[in-house]
């Protein structure tokens, strides 16, 4: 049998074949899962905001702290800069191959192409909101280059951001039959947003939140989205199996577009990213006594815990999110540790010397209880030590101890090790087009439109019989109060960071929420440092943002 020579293909001769030009698209989406799921990207978008910050572990804790280790080398800034920008030469391969490409039904060539030119604007957007005046290039780079332009914001939007956008919504179906490819509604929700955070800056138009209201509002009447029924059905905290949700939570109906995550790839080892925020968001759980780690808690790193400030946010009284969120009970798990009452908590009164020696709980019962906020005051000292489990409140919080985030729990993963979880990641749904739609509704002045969106949400997020009391009225609507109820339905969701940078929020509220960056960010923290790499591979180099070391 004759071998197959393979040692000469490339982009030349591989992305001009029908199928080549096909796998060269898909190579596009990948460069969106080492940071939608992974540490890096949780890392980037959760810490140095008002609602996270750092936990006992972890080797990034500058870019929350802004100290001197958030600086040009720090390796989620460089590597961050590196795969978006392969991401667009990857767009860029596809279109130019495009040209030559005949074995292909025109149409779908053409919508590939939207797909790609979606990708590109995602990733310029992504890029010029993290680094503010970067490179463009709009060709694809085929050999060695060692020159590199700095282009301002206001021509990445004009240039890049916009046109991709428009072009990909000209060409776009409204849905797509492989779940996970761009669609219409997702290349105008893209639009939207961008609009939205131009209308901030200097170079906005007075027309940019008008035409992201339209964009935003065609997302949420047009393509039938609609608001899951319950906010746990989000995430898989509804009581259903965990295994059936996940495989099925694609296609719930307030989707618009998601980073994709297979079971099967992620439990085989074939896809080294998958989502993993079910790790960032726990406490120590597993030395207390009566428990040990195990799958269905999960594999606790401790990188984010709230700020105090973020555990203000909800009125529990009538807002579930927190509850439907945040963990309160840890059952026993492990009966080697089960702790027993002892001769000292006799004598302090906590239990009857009878019991001295007995095991506190069984198997099963109550290990670990937060109260949580708003329910802490039930639990004074004396309370707390005499209860059989422990109890932890805000005054025992520390970077090991803190409410954990439930969101993204995994129970499908094959053991309590496994870091890769078969999630899809939430790029873009239909409680947050609201909430966008919101704050161009405010950008414009509209309060009472602003405050019918968010009044949307608020509804969702209700108890049952408490609507009415979730309800605010056009006097509530400021930019701090969107920012507010962003928080509370986005939570964990990886928009905090930039949803601060968009609206010029950053610094205010990361001195006035963020005790652990506080002392340290100033107003150049806008953006991130631009990457040594970058700098020194540029023929005689290439500028640094301002503040950062280089600059």
């Amino acid at each position: 049998m004759a071998e197959e020579l393979i040692s000469d293909v490339s982009a030349a001769t591989y992305y001009t074949t029908a199928q080549g030009f096909e796998d060269a698209v898909k190579a596009t989406y990948s460069e969106m899962k080492p940071f939608f799921g992974p540490e890096r990207g949780f890392t980037m978008m959760a810490f140095g905001t008002d609602v996270h910050m750092n936990g006992a572990d972890g080797s990034h804790k500058a870019i929350n702290r802004y100290d001197g280790g958030l600086n040009p080398s720090q390796s989620f800034v460089r590597d961050t800069w590196r795969d978006f920008y392969r991401g667009i030469n990857q767009a860029n391969a596809v279109i130019n191959r495009a040209a030559g490409l005949t074995d292909i039904d025109e149409d779908l060539k053409n919508q590939r192409i939207a797909e790609v030119r979606f990708l590109r604007a995602f990733y310029y957007f992504t890029l010029t909101e993290t680094y503010g005046d970067i490179h463009l290039s709009l060709e694809e780079t085929e050999g060695i280059e060692t020159t590199a332009n700095r282009t301002a914001q206001a021509d990445i939007y004009s240039q890049a951001i916009i046109p991709d956008l428009e072009a990909a919504i000209s060409v776009l179906p409204d849905v797509q039959g492989d779940k996970g490819r761009a669609t219409k509604p997702a290349a105008q929700f893209l639009l939207g947003k961008a609009l939205l955070t131009k209308s901030y800056r200097s170079f906005g138009s007075s027309s940019d939140a008008a035409q992201a209201e339209s964009l935003l509002t065609s997302v949420i009447d047009d393509y039938g989205f609609t608001l899951a029924n319950d906010y746990r059905e989000l995430f898989g905290l509804n009581g259903r199996d965990e295994a059936e949700f996940i495989s099925t939570c694609e296609d719930l109906p307030e989707h618009i577009f998601l980073v994709q995550n297979s079971k099967s790839q992620v439990d085989e080892a074939l896809d080294g990213f998958g989502h993993r925020g079910h790790l960032y968001f726990l406490f120590e759980y597993d030395v207390r006594l009566g428990m040990t780690r195990d799958v269905a808690n999960g594999r606790p790193w401790k990188r984010f815990q709230p700020t105090p400030f973020s555990l203000s946010l909800w009125d529990r009284s009538i807002d579930r999110r927190y509850d439907d969120t945040y963990k309160k009970v840890w059952y026993s798990n492990n009966p080697a540790s089960i702790p027993v009452w002892t001769q000292e908590e006799a004598s302090a009164g906590h239990v009857s010397s009878s019991l001295v020696g007995q095991p506190k709980y069984e198997l099963g019962d109550t290990a670990v209880y937060f109260p949580g906020p708003g329910e802490d005051a039930a639990w004074p000292a004396d309370r707390k030590a005499k209860a059989r489990y422990l109890v932890f409140t805000s005054e025992d919080y520390t970077e090991k101890i803190f409410p954990s985030l439930n969101k993204w729990i995994d129970d499908t993963r094959p053991d309590r090790q496994k870091t890769q979880g078969q999630r899809d990641f939430y790029l873009m749904r239909l409680g947050e087009a609201y909430l966008l739609r919101a704050e161009a509704r405010f950008q414009q002045g509209d309060l009472i439109g602003a405050a019918e969106d968010i009044n949307v949400i608020r509804t969702r997020a209700a108890w049952p019989g408490k609507e009415a009391d979730m309800q605010i009225t056009a006097a509530d609507v400021d930019i701090d109060f969107i920012l507010d109820e962003r928080a509370r339905e986005l939570d964990g969701e990886g928009q905090r960071w930039w949803d601060l940078v968009r609206t010029g929020k950053l610094v205010e509220r990361v001195r006035l929420h963020n005790p652990q960056a506080a002392p340290n960010i100033q107003d150049y923290h806008i953006f991130r440092p631009i990457p040594q790499d970058q700098i020194d591979r540029t023929e005689g180099g290439y500028p640094q943002n301002p503040g950062y070391p280089g600059a």
